[in-house]
């Protein structure tokens, strides 16, 4: 299979990992103490397919790590990581998007061409 294919799956599982993290911890409300957001986390469906996706997600990553540098792995998974999540988080969770921020993303691709070249 194409590396750089299991790249952008490890990538994107990754993100989506981050992001059910993000809506599970939503739906459970105020957190309270640790203790009660433990055991409330335990049967949030949405949480427990946040770990599966970070779980495939480094099976993936893995996989690619035994193909490539890592120093191109590495910023292109966490680079392109962060884009998606940011992206997300404006058109999903309606978080907001700041202007430096999308200088930051303009700058973070710029970064990332640089890398894979």
């Amino acid at each position: 299979m194409n590396t750089y294919i299991v790249l952008s799956l490890a990538i994107s599982l990754n993100a989506l990992a981050n992001i059910l993290m993000k809506v599970a911890m939503r739906r459970q409300g105020e957190a309270g103490d640790m203790l009660a957001m433990i055991t409330r986390s335990l049967t949030n469906p949405v949480l427990f397919l946040g770990l599966l996706s970070f779980g495939l997600a480094l099976v993936a990553y893995c996989y690619v790590l035994a193909k490539i540098n890592l120093s191109i792995a590495y910023p292109l998974m966490t680079s392109l990581g962060i884009i998606i999540v940011i992206a997300a988080s404006w058109l999903f969770l309606d978080e907001t998007i700041t202007l430096l921020q999308v200088v930051g993303f303009v700058s973070i691709i710029a970064g990332v061409w640089m890398v894979a070249q």
